[in-house]
């Protein structure tokens, strides 16, 4: 099994625990995680010349929420 796949199964576990904070503290590590690479991929879409209603529309969202979020860094 590669770390990948380990990772997977060590997630499930959590998420399958009867403890709710370690359910909670799982959560919440994934929240940073999505939150990271949103930004990431808004920051490569901008790099690549997408339009605000383009990232918003990929990311099922207003273009007007997307810039609010992610509209302030360089381009």
């Amino acid at each position: 099994m590669n770390k990948t796949d380990q990772r997977s199964v060590d997630l499930s576990e959590v998420l399958a625990a009867a403890d709710p904070a370690v359910g909670l503290r799982a959560v919440m590590a994934l929240r940073r995680l999505a939150e990271r690479v949103e930004a990431q991929q808004v920051a490569l879409a901008r790099e690549q010349g997408w339009s605000w209603q383009q990232i918003g529309d990929a990311l099922g969202v207003t273009r007007q929420s997307i810039h609010t979020k992610h509209g302030k860094g360089p381009r």
